[in-house]
């Protein structure tokens, strides 16, 4: 993620003269629809999904010919199957097609609205790809000035509508997503948003200053699917989190409130409680004596957060990039999902240098301008919400409370068998499908082959009874509930009577209690439930999952291929595996195997 937002068009330009032909990590297929001028955001886009090391392959359709490519099952962006679609409506063509209406401003506003799911519910037929739909900008034209508002017929007012419609719409449909351009636009003004010589030369979306800003918020969206986004908010204590030093001014000296000096400061609290209660875990890292650096939290009546807010809380006198990856080691989370925020220059500095992972925003001088700054850099961007979410930063409490166990223990064997862990395992459910793509996305270290399936293909592979035994696991233990924390999904080979196990991923929170040695049991019982003689499997390599590069040899298997690329090939015989020890109850002893909603294959 570039933290400073190096979204100047003309640089950009001359970016995409120049950017290298080194093929990247990461490939990605994009398809462009609009009624507008898309041709202008190709090399906006092959710039900044760059900067993210992707290479993107991008299908652009006619112009404003949406509804052409989407209704003719032979149009070329059903052949060239994208993985992202990208849908671009713009509020001046819509004010042309008002304009010309024969119709009433209520059945324009209905037209348009089936027009546009129409357009997502076909690709979603065909090859359930995410789609990006942007809004209408509000137009600047008010016919009847301020009472625009009061007219329902007003474009003014259909517009609102449409833009109410569009987010309603896209909430039932788990792979449709905002590009929410009426908020860029009211970012920036509507004033500068606007074009109109540019839109009747050459039907650009919007003024070329601001097609950068449309192209990364396509990008930050993209990303977010993709399982890239910021986990954990790391934060300084004096003048980050309060006014002042809490060593010399004591813990109700420091400006914290609602009202004066201390006013940014709890505004920025608040901002922070916000994002703990969407999931961001929220960790203290501070150079300060510990004693007196919880005081404030305990005592000072002006502070939103309290200190159950915070997950892990490092207040000592060593150097703040050795704390961070403490930290990181104590929530078990990667360096790049971390951001930090510090008003001090050399602490942001040091941490930039040292551990290049970590999004260090650059701070405003003043504190006033912290919660604003945050904003337009739209850090905390996510493609989902669920309750587990907003559970997270307990999680981690609790963990923290299972190492303080561990550390009491007389032996590993005697924790585990301690921690009274039940685990539940079964099928893909409707409920669970939200959480599922999320873990599937944001999954990379305990993850088999990283492949990416979003929501659609997941409620597919719950539906084949007959050919997939798509699994999750929940676990619970006398601390606390983890929640779903691993999927395993396998197809089933009837014809060569073998079990392929296509996906594997855990939540790292989770790593050594046992988990996937207990869901390996359960895999190699399905396969002798169905009467299957082998198991197979992949491991692909990725920059972040060496850990499991020996995953299937612990178990028994048998390396049978090795590709250039890294990827391997795993064989067992299921009559020859042996089964692992545990220490977690099954929550659900009943066999799952291949049944589901009162089916059986």
């Amino acid at each position: 993620m570039l933290i400073l937002r190096d979204l100047d068009y003309l640089g950009i330009l001359k970016e995409a003269r120049r950017l290298s032909q080194t093929k990247r990590r990461r490939s990605l297929r994009l398809a462009i629809l609009g009624d507008c001028a898309t041709q202008q955001f190709v090399p906006m886009l092959r710039v900044l999904f760059g900067r993210e090391d992707y290479d993107v392959e991008i299908y652009e359709g006619n112009f404003d010919a949406i509804e052409l490519e989407v209704l003719n099952p032979e149009s070329g962006i059903y052949q060239f199957g994208p993985d992202i679609v990208i849908v671009l409506n713009s509020v001046q063509s819509l004010r042309d097609k008002f304009y010309e209406r024969k119709t009433s401003s209520e059945e324009f506003q209905s037209a348009a609205i089936s027009r546009i799911t129409r357009t997502w519910d076909l690709l979603l037929s065909k090859h359930r790809p995410v789609i990006l739909q942007s809004n209408f900008v509000a137009p600047f034209e008010r016919i009847f000035g301020n009472y625009d508002q009061k007219i329902a017929s007003s474009f003014t007012s259909i517009v609102s509508h449409l833009n109410s419609r569009i987010a309603a719409e896209a909430r039932k449909r788990s792979s449709v997503f905002v590009n929410d351009v009426e908020a860029l636009a009211s970012w920036v003004g509507r004033k500068s948003w606007f074009d109109e010589r540019m839109w009747s030369i050459a039907k650009s979306f919007c003024a070329l200053d601001h097609l950068p800003l449309v192209s990364q918020n396509i990008v930050d969206i993209a990303m977010a699917n993709l399982g890239k986004g910021v986990k954990c908010v790391v934060l300084d204590l004096d003048n980050t989190l309060w006014g002042g030093v809490v060593g010399d001014d004591g813990p109700h000296g420091v400006q914290i409130g609602p009202h004066g000096d201390g006013e940014p400061f709890y505004r920025l609290q608040g901002f922070l409680k916000e994002l703990k209660n969407r999931g961001i875990i929220l960790a203290v890292c501070s150079k300060n004596e510990h004693a007196n650096a919880v005081l404030p939290f305990q005592e000072n009546s002006g502070m939103i957060l309290k200190l159950e807010d915070i997950s892990v809380f490092v207040a000592n006198w060593e150097n703040k990039p050795d704390n961070i990856k403490k930290i990181a080691k104590t929530l078990n989370i990667g360096l790049d999902s971390m951001a930090f925020l510090d008003d001090n220059r050399f602490e942001r500095e040091a941490v930039r240098t040292f551990i290049p992972e970590v999004i260090v925003p650059e701070l405003p001088e003043d504190p006033a301008d912290y919660v604003k700054a945050l904003s337009e850099l739209n850090l905390f961007e996510t493609n989902s919400f669920s309750t587990e979410d907003a559970q997270r930063p307990e999680l981690y409490r609790q963990e923290a409370d299972r190492r303080i166990a561990e550390s009491s223990a007389g032996s590993f064997e005697e924790f585990l068998q301690s921690l009274d862990m039940t685990i539940e395992v079964g099928r893909f459910t409707a409920e669970q499908l939200g959480r599922i793509a999320q873990l599937i996305q944001r999954s990379n270290q305990f993850n088999l082959t990283t492949q990416r399936h979003n929501q659609a293909q997941c409620e597919a592979m719950m539906n084949n009874v007959g050919g997939c035994l798509p699994l999750t696991a929940s676990l619970k233990d006398r601390f606390g509930d983890h929640g779903l924390i691993s999927i395993v999904i396998a197809r089933i080979d009837r014809q060569s009577a073998t079990l392929v196990l296509s996906d594997w991923l855990m939540s790292c929170r989770v790593l050594s209690r046992g988990v996937e040695e207990f869901l390996m049991n359960y895999a190699i019982e399905q396969a002798k439930g169905l009467r299957l003689e082998t198991v197979v499997a992949v491991y692909i390599p990725t920059a972040k999952n060496a850990m499991v590069k020996e995953f299937y040899a612990r178990f028994g298997f048998d390396k049978i291929a090795v590709h250039p690329d890294g990827k391997s090939e795993w064989m067992l015989k299921v009559e020859d595996y042996q089964p692992r020890k545990v220490f977690i109850r099954s929550e659900a002893p009943e066999a799952h195997l291949m049944e589901s909603q009162g089916q059986r294959t």
